[in-house]
């Protein structure tokens, strides 16, 4: 496999008022190789999201260097930092991040509005999603309507609709019961078997020793402990 995503030397501090600082991260170093699935685990705080964060270009490295397919994409310009997340990653957010009075159709085509394509081809790629993740019988109710085990899949369809190549998912699991966390391992899975690089940040122990997870990677006060 060729790696895929690399963290060299990342250290992450937010600056909180005029004289807090909070270090995230301090100088974490991290390989993954295509396809992979990774669990990173540890308490909240533990710099988890964070990293999922800089792989996304949703945020900036204080230090050190993020290279997506050798490409150098901590210091982009948002523009481009934005391109770069349409081209090549699907997030999937705790809270969902849905517009809860858009309809389900209505919230997966969002990613697809700056590709400027056809409706034909818009629809087609809308249905298809929205086949695979089982919410189709859903497509015209308004997502506030929906459960919280539909809005999950709402967003991963919204995810997936790009054929991203990363998908990162941030403590996905936290608003559901066991029941449709196992659901949501299942649909994981399935895209593991598609060759998705995904990466997910957890304390949830029903990730953890599952037969398709390539490495769990353990964070305790914004290091890499194991």
């Amino acid at each position: 496999m060729s790696k895929i995503i690399e963290l060299k030397e990342i250290t992450k501090i937010y600056e909180v008022g005029k004289h807090e600082r909070i270090q995230a991260l301090e100088n974490v170093n991290l390989k993954i190789d295509e396809g992979e699935v990774i669990i990173l685990k540890g308490v909240s705080g533990s710099g988890k999201s964070t990293i999922l964060s800089l792989i996304a270009a949703l945020s900036k490295p204080t230090s050190g260097e993020v290279l997506v397919e050798e490409k150098k994409i901590s210091k982009l310009p948002d523009n481009f930092a934005s391109i770069y997340r349409r081209d090549n990653i699907g997030f999937i957010f705790q809270k969902y991040n849905l517009i809860p009075n858009l309809s389900v159709k209505e919230n997966i085509l969002l990613p697809l509005i700056p590709l400027n394509l056809n409706g034909s081809k818009v629809d087609e790629k809308i249905q298809s999603v929205m086949k695979r993740f089982h919410i189709a019988h859903k497509q015209n109710t308004i997502v506030r309507n929906l459960s919280g085990g539909e809005q999950q899949r709402v967003a991963i369809a919204r995810a997936n609709v790009n054929n991203p190549k990363i998908i990162l998912a941030d403590e996905p699991t936290a608003n559901l019961d066991e029941k449709l966390s196992l659901h949501f391992i299942d649909m994981m899975h399935e895209l593991h078997s598609q060759k998705k690089t995904i990466i997910i940040a957890t304390h949830d122990p029903l990730f953890f020793g599952l037969d398709f997870v390539s490495r769990e990677i353990e964070i305790h006060n914004g290091k890499i402990v194991s």
